[in-house]
C-alpha cells in the first residue's frame, strides 16, 4: 500500500492511476489531517509526500514521521515544486529517501519508487550490528550507542556513519559518500559532506574522534 499526500487533485489522480496500472495499491489524501487519521489504522509500505500542503507542510510531516517510533521506518519520497539545492538538502536531511521535483515523468516516478522499496527490503533482511571501540550501531533497528548512551542521528547522519563503519579503515572520497548516502541524481556540493561529518562528530562526542579527515580526499573511520 502506498499513501499519496498531495493537494493537487489532477496530480493526485494521475499518480494513483499510474501506481494502480503497475499493480500497486494506493490511498490518496488531500489534507494532512486525513492522512494522520488513516496512518494510525494502517501503516503503508511507502509514502509520496508533497511539501506545500494545507494545515501543515510536508517537511513538518516528515519530521514527525521520523521522530515517531511507530512510523520512522516508512520509506518516504518527496514530490514537490521546490527545486533549489537548499530545498533538496532540507528534504533529504529531514529524512526523505528520495526527492523528486515537479514536473516529473510517471515512468521515472515508478522507477524511483522501486529503487527505494528495494533498499528498504535489503535493510529489513539485515540484522547487522557494527561495533568499534565504544561505538555500537544496530543497522536494522537504526540505533546508535556510545558506551551506554543512545545517540539520536538524522537519517543522513546515520547512513553516513554506517557507510564509514562498513568500510572500516578505508578512505571514502566525498564523491563516494555523496553517491552512497544521498543516492539520487541531484547537484549537491561536496561541502554538504563536511557539514554532516562535523555535526556527526559533535553528536558522537568521544567516539567522534574515530572519524579521521584525509586531507584533499575524504574521510575514514579507524
Amino acid at each position: 500500500m502506498i499513501y499519496i499526500l498531495e493537494d493537487d487533485e489532477n496530480i493526485r489522480k494521475l499518480i494513483a492511476y499510474t501506481l494502480q496500472s503497475h499493480g500497486y495499491e494506493c490511498s490518496c489524501f488531500e489534507r494532512p489531517s486525513d492522512f494522520w487519521k488513516s496512518i494510525e489504522n494502517y501503516i503503508p509500505d511507502l509514502i509520496l509526500l508533497d511539501i506545500m500542503l494545507p494545515e501543515e507542510d510536508g517537511i513538518t510531516i516528515l519530521k514527525k514521521l521520523r521522530y515517531s517510533s511507530q512510523f520512522k521506518s516508512i520509506p518516504t519520497i518527496m514530490l514537490t515544486a521546490k527545486d533549489t539545492e537548499f530545498d533538496v538538502v532540507t528534504g533529504l536531511d529531514a529524512g526523505a529517501d528520495d526527492y523528486i521535483t515537479k514536473p516529473f515523468g510517471m515512468m521515472a516516478l515508478i522507477s524511483r519508487i522501486k529503487a527505494v522499496l528495494r533498499r528498504y527490503e535489503k535493510t529489513k533482511e539485515s540484522s547487522e550490528i557494527l561495533e568499534l571501540g565504544n561505538l555500537k550501531v544496530d543497522v536494522s533497528k537504526h540505533s546508535v550507542f556510545v558506551k551506554d548512551r543512545q545517540v539520536f542521528l538524522t537519517v543522513k547522519e546515520f547512513d553516513l556513519l554506517t557507510l564509514l563503519l562498513q568500510n572500516h579503515g578505508k578512505v571514502m572520497t566525498r564523491e563516494q559518500i555523496l553517491d552512497s548516502v544521498w543516492k539520487i541524481d541531484v547537484d549537491i556540493e561536496s561541502r554538504t559532506v563536511d557539514v554532516h561529518i562535523k555535526t556527526l562528530r559533535q553528536k558522537l562526542e568521544d567516539a567522534g574522534e574515530l572519524i579521521e579527515t584525509v586531507r584533499g580526499v575524504g574521510y575514514k573511520i579507524n
